[in-house]
């Protein structure tokens, strides 16, 4: 199909929707137009099997957000790049695209870098002119691991990751061809990668199955990647873990997958977490825990006790009278770091210890003790609701 034949139909017009259409409505639109004028729903019907065509083509240039969003930019251009139809500069589309009409050598040379470079937008044309449009891809996303000390998680390190992933062939720089020769454009999808399937009523694009996605058919090999342009590689990269990461968490490296093919972008690298344990200290979200132990007196009559905060100095906490087993403290600001840079608390939780070994004087205070609570009966409610139905 010639760039003229884009410059001058009207995708939205043949499936009757407005230009600011949802990909919803002309999805509806297609479906309904395609079932009309189906071939096999009109044996013979010339008209329909090209109003068929029709439809086809503009579902193909529509359903496709970056080629819409370039046909749309070259139906903006002044009415006088599309012919006599709105005024401007007159201009014939025959002479701007050397089609046809008695023009000069140099405006020819013209029509061509001209067809040359809306060929390129529409991935259409053949010849040489699609030569230089082979689709740019994205590289591939890489997932990997990291394991840290708890020290390192909390403070955030720069550490070196070894990746083994696809890249550019060394020998053959990507092209796939042997030294001395040169890949030529697939002839089956004329250098755009990928092809129109019609299944029924519906049209589907896929990977051309000549090139396999390419846009190029390399007639003799690299011995290396046998013709792929690819091939695998190790590199190291240097990746900064922020401060306060945690077990389990994956951090995204934009860019540090990959390399892409054909001018396209990186992927992206994903790192998972896994955090070595601490003696001492756990975590909870933001917060740092830590279980310490008292004693029975110290928890019963009050009392202040030093804990420690992780690499800082201890901190004084105060016991109130009756402090029972298992209650949790507050330290702010002493956990780990918030991606704002804040930072979680500290959660002191008290674990009275008995006594394994007990001497005449500890036991002649407990005994006493134990006589003055022998009127309270601890466990009275629990007895009384166990009765109960």
């Amino acid at each position: 199909m010639s760039t003229k034949d884009y410059l001058e139909k009207d995708y939205y017009k043949v499936l009757g929707v407005s230009k600011s259409a949802s990909q919803d409505e002309i999805k509806k639109s297609y479906r309904k137009l395609a079932r009309k004028y189906h071939p096999d729903a009109n044996k013979g019907d010339t008209d329909a099997e090209d109003r068929f065509k029709e439809v086809s083509e503009a579902y193909d240039v529509l359903s496709d957000e970056k080629r819409r969003k370039e046909y749309d930019s070259v139906r903006a251009m002044p009415g006088g790049f599309r012919g006599q139809q709105g005024g401007g500069f007159g201009f014939d589309l025959g002479d701007l695209f050397g089609q046809g009409g008695t023009g000069t050598t140099t405006g020819a040379g013209a029509g061509d870098r001209i067809g040359d470079i809306f060929g390129g937008l529409f991935n259409r044309g053949g010849g040489a002119r699609t030569s230089g449009t082979r689709r740019a891809r994205r590289g591939a996303d890489v997932e990997t691991e990291v394991t840290l000390t708890f020290g390192r998680a909390m403070n955030g390190v720069t550490v070196p990751i070894k990746l083994t992933s696809e890249a550019a062939c060394p020998k053959c720089r990507g092209t796939g061809a042997k030294a001395g020769t040169v890949p030529r454009v697939c002839p089956n999808c004329e250098g755009t990668g990928s092809e129109t399937r019609n299944l029924g009523n519906f049209g589907f694009q896929e990977p051309c199955k000549e090139c396999h996605g390419r846009g190029l058919v390399v007639d003799d090999p690299c011995t290396i990647c046998h013709g792929s342009g690819r091939a695998t590689g190790t590199r190291t990269i240097q990746a900064r873990i922020p401060a306060g990461v945690a077990d389990g968490q994956k951090i995204r490296l934009k860019g540090k997958g990959a390399p892409g093919e054909n001018g396209g972008p990186a992927g992206d690298l994903y790192v998972t977490i896994k955090v070595r344990p601490h003696k001492v200290f756990g975590r909870s979200g933001d917060n740092l825990t830590l279980s310490v132990p008292v004693t029975f007196p110290e928890a019963a009559l009050g009392a202040e006790i030093k804990v420690p905060t992780f690499q800082g100095q201890p901190v004084t906490l105060r016991l109130q009278e009756g402090t029972p087993n298992g209650r949790t403290l507050r330290v702010k600001g002493r956990g780990a770091t918030r991606r704002d840079g804040t930072k979680g608390d500290l959660l002191v939780t008290i674990d009275v210890q008995v006594p394994q070994k007990i001497d005449d004087t500890t036991r002649e205070a407990l005994e006493r003790l134990r006589a003055a609570d022998d009127g309270d009966d601890l466990r009275s409610e629990l007895l009384q609701q166990a009765r109960e139905e």
